[in-house]
Formats: C-alpha cells, sequence, structure tokens
C-alpha cells in the first residue's frame, strides 16, 4: 500500500465570484480569475448557468426590414402570452401558433417601457416607446392615451400611488406628467393630473415602497406623497445619475442601476453620495472600461437567484456569440459576480405568476426567447470557463509534487467538461498537463444516457471526483472547461493533495 503519510491535502470552497482588481496573494483561494458562463449559486459554489429557448417557433412578423429588433417583449398574464413590437406594430402569442397583430401605426417607435396593472378587476398593460401615444391593453381592445393634456410620445411609463407617470417625451424631457388618481387616461388638471419639472433629462422612473424615484442624467430624486396635494420632490443625490434606464431593477430590497463607475445601489449612492464606495462593482470594475455607449445596455432580474444581469447589447458586435454581459448575485456577505457571454437581447421582462418565473427577451434577429430553458442558447453550445487564482498553499518557496484533485460538485444532469492543470502562473517554459475529463458517467446514472455496470444507480447529489494528476510546481491552477451540451451543475470545491518538495 503506498504510503501517503507525507500527504497534504488542501481544501477550499468555491466563494466569492470573480475578482479583477487583486494580485494573487491577496485573493481568497476560492475566488475566480475567470468565471465565464457560470453563476455565483446562492446555495454555494459557482453554477453552470441555464440556457434560453425560443418562446414561439415563430418569428415576430416583420413591417419594413429584415433586420428589425424586436423593442418589446412583455408577458402578459391576462391571456398568458407575451406582448413583442416589432417594426410599426405590436403583437401577442403563447408558445404555439402565429403571432397577432393588436396594435399598428407605430411608426418611428424605440425600445418600449411597459407596466401591468390590475384595473377593477381586469389585467391590462401600458406601453409607451417614445414616438407615439402611449398605449393600453386589457386583453380585447387596445386603447392609446391622447386626451387633452396627455404627452405625445413618452418614453417611459410607470405606475405610482394609484396613478400613471410618463417622462421622455421630446417637448421636454425633464418633465414628469401624471394622470388623476385611479385613471390611466385622465390628464384634465381639475381632476388631480399634473406635471412637474426636474432639473436633468430624465433617463427612467422606478416606483419603491412609497416613493417614486426619477433618474436623471446627472441627478435622482424621490417623489413622495399621495395625490398633487401632497407630493414633494426630493433630491437623493446631485453628482451621480442613471446612464441607461433599462438598467434600473429591484432586487432584494435594492435598486440597482448604472452609474458611471459600473452598477450601483440607490441606498449606497444616498448614504454617501458620489463617493466610489458607492459602485457595487469594484471588484471588477475593468469589465466597463471599454464601453463609451451604453445606450443599448439592457438588464433583467432572477429574483429566485437573488440574481441582477447586465448585458452589454452592441449591435456593432457581428455575433450575439461574442455579447458580453455581468452576472450579480446578493449573498449573505454582499455581490458576487461572473461574466456571461453569449445572449444579446434587443429588450428584456421579467414575472413572477403563482410561483413561475418567466425571464424574457426580444432578439435582435425577430424572435422572443425565454431563458433559464434548456442546456443550449437555442442550439448553440453554452461555452463555460473557470479558472482559480494561483495557489501557493501558504508558501511560493515550496516545490509541491501534486498527486491528486478532489472535485465537489453537484449534477442535475450528463456532465461533459475538461480539467487543467496550470503550473507556476502559467509561465511558457513550464509542463502543461493535457487536459482531465471531468465528467458524469461514472459517478451519477441517468435513465436513458447511462451504461449499465459502469455508473452507480441512486448517485450523490454531491459526488467527488478523485482526479490522480501529474506534474508539480510552486503554485497551481486549476480550470473547468465546458464548451459541450453539459446540463446546468454546481462546481462546489477542490482538494488538492501533494507532498512537499525542493525549497528554492
Amino acid at each position: 500500500m503506498a504510503d501517503e503519510t507525507g500527504l497534504n491535502p488542501y481544501y477550499f470552497p468555491l466563494e466569492g465570484g470573480l475578482v479583477l482588481d487583486q494580485p494573487t496573494f491577496n485573493m481568497a483561494p476560492g475566488m475566480a480569475l475567470e468565471l465565464l458562463n457560470y453563476e455565483p449559486d446562492i446555495r454555494g459554489g459557482y453554477r453552470r448557468i441555464d440556457g434560453y429557448l425560443k418562446w414561439n417557433p415563430n418569428i415576430v412578423p416583420q413591417t419594413a426590414s429584415a433586420n428589425e429588433p424586436v423593442l418589446m417583449s412583455a408577458f402578459f398574464a391576462g391571456n398568458s402570452s407575451v406582448i413583442a413590437a416589432r417594426g410599426t406594430s405590436v403583437y401577442k402569442a403563447g408558445t404555439t401558433g402565429s403571432w397577432t397583430a393588436i396594435d399598428t401605426g407605430r411608426n418611428g417607435a424605440g425600445k418600449y417601457t411597459h407596466f401591468r396593472y390590475n384595473l377593477n378587476g381586469t389585467e391590462h398593460i401600458i406601453w409607451a416607446d417614445g414616438a407615439n401615444h402611449a398605449t393600453k391593453y386589457d386583453g380585447t381592445n387596445v386603447t392609446d392615451l391622447n386626451s387633452t393634456g396627455a404627452p405625445a410620445n413618452p418614453k417611459f411609463v410607470i405606475g405610482y400611488k394609484n396613478a400613471f407617470f410618463f417622462a421622455g417625451h421630446s417637448a421636454n424631457v425633464e418633465e414628469l406628467v401624471f394622470t388623476a388618481p385611479y385613471t390611466d387616461s385622465d390628464f384634465n388638471t381639475a381632476n388631480g393630473a399634473g406635471a412637474i419639472r426636474v432639473d436633468s433629462p430624465i433617463t427612467g422612473l422606478f416606483p419603491f415602497r412609497d416613493e417614486l424615484f426619477i433618474f436623471c442624467e446627472e441627478r435622482i430624486f424621490r417623489l413622495i406623497g399621495n395625490t398633487i396635494a401632497d407630493f414633494q420632490l426630493q433630491p437623493v443625490t446631485r453628482d451621480v445619475g442613471c446612464l441607461n434606464g433599462f438598467t434600473i431593477q429591484e432586487l432584494a430590497g435594492e435598486i440597482l442601476f448604472l452609474g458611471k463607475d459600473g452598477i450601483r445601489t440607490v441606498a449606497a449612492t444616498e448614504k454617501i453620495n458620489d463617493v466610489n464606495l458607492g459602485a457595487i462593482t469594484k471588484p471588477i470594475q475593468e469589465l466597463f472600461s471599454n464601453f463609451p455607449d451604453v445606450s443599448q445596455f439592457d438588464s433583467i432580474v432572477i429574483p429566485d437567484k437573488t440574481q441582477y444581469r447586465l448585458f452589454f447589447t452592441n449591435t456593432g458586435i457581428a455575433s450575439t456569440a461574442k455579447t458580453r454581459g455581468v452576472v450579480a448575485v446578493l449573498k449573505e456577505k454582499g455581490f458576487e459576480f461572473s461574466e456571461i457571454e453569449g445572449i444579446q437581447p434587443a429588450c428584456t421582462d421579467f414575472v413572477t405568476i403563482q410561483g413561475e418565473s418567466f425571464v424574457l427577451h426580444g432578439g435582435f434577429d425577430g424572435y422572443v426567447y425565454r431563458q433559464e430553458q434548456g442546456n443550449t442558447f437555442d442550439g448553440t453550445a453554452i461555452k463555460g470557463r473557470y479558472r482559480s487564482p494561483d495557489l501557493t498553499m501558504g508558501d511560493a518557496g515550496l516545490r509541491k509534487n501534486f498527486q491528486r484533485v478532489i472535485i465537489n460538485y453537484s449534477p442535475t444532469g450528463v456532465i461533459n467538461s475538461d480539467l487543467f492543470i496550470r503550473y507556476d502562473y502559467e509561465a511558457p517554459q513550464v509542463a502543461r498537463p493535457a487536459a482531465y475529463p471531468f465528467d458524469s458517467s461514472t459517478v451519477v446514472a441517468l435513465y436513458g444516457t447511462s451504461l449499465y455496470g459502469t455508473a452507480t444507480y441512486g448517485g450523490q447529489s454531491n459526488p467527488l471526483v478523485r482526479q490522480p494528476i501529474e506534474g508539480s510546481g510552486f503554485a497551481i491552477a486549476m480550470r473547468v472547461v465546458d464548451s459541450a451540451e453539459s446540463s446546468a451543475y454546481t462546481l462546489k470545491g477542490f482538494q488538492l493533495e501533494f507532498t512537499a518538495g525542493a525549497r528554492r
């Protein structure tokens, strides 16, 4: 039997997320130098993300050009369908069947904003596109909000305190117009409708608890009160603004938005104003440095994962597969981050209906997709990459002779990945062992895919893969590459086993 009395085990759980602003010596072993298409899991570890599939197999009809993007993809509970806008028309469809036009003649429309609400027991949705009158839909009838006093072409629409607020209309980008109480179409000032001016172009609106936050290019305000009789406009900050209203989301009691220095929370921005600590993305700040134009960015929230996704959408990138983004997950100790690649939304939406989450995005290709579905990006393999820091096990001057790596992970299906071992900061003169297979074929059995006699039926939910490795070095790094159609799985942690060698 081999003598293992001198074998040193070194275990570390995977936690901390992607960190790009620290030297290796300062990084905790569980942090990542590369974390692409893996998401920090609220249950611990790093989970390979799920894919997306078409909501409906049919393309949303084009009205003028084959290059028209989907400008709105909104789930409508009134008939369990998706409302999609493309070109000059708005359509609806379920998961099967053709798209049916419900609104036409929307000339010059930009990306839509929308708001869902229930009026007198009937589900409604209201939308605005920045070029036409806002419109409401009750599942049967479409009605333009074009009465006297209504803004002609609002870009933003939101409901707050039993009224509806509109902003971004070309006549005055600094004006906020609201309806009379308990109505979605009465703009008569005698009935309680009105307008409020701010001193910076409005870039987004967001209701939060008993306040309406008004985001501007260089300001943030809050509106409190119930009606025009007691509305009060208060400044949150006059030095920090929101660059793109489609990046504003609520996550676990925080409002996140894109500022000049990355993703911020309103609470931290209000508390410390424009100090850099207001940005939560300091560990990955360099990812934001290459995007002078953020006008096409979009975002989404996945509530059951306490996850915010910001997509660096840029139609100048020819391939959707190359579109990057950031995943931010709120955990007990704060936010953890990763990168995402392969999703290029033109618009997004999410809603939870009777416990089921619908995470949608409309594409520049004319289709509507549902995220968190399947193991591919609509048939394209998800390319995932994880790389650990360069680990010295506390002593960078001692050579280690590595014997084995033990991987703790949580599978949900078939896994086909590769494990790479790299020594001494990947110096070119250092030997690089070939990839070791990291798969589930001998650990977890799946009915219909596993081979009887080689797989363990009823396998563990968190198995350990004991992989012998070769090589030695003063530092070691592990990389997992997933480019096949693997099911989602979570990397939980690693244990390295080595014997001490010579000291340099």
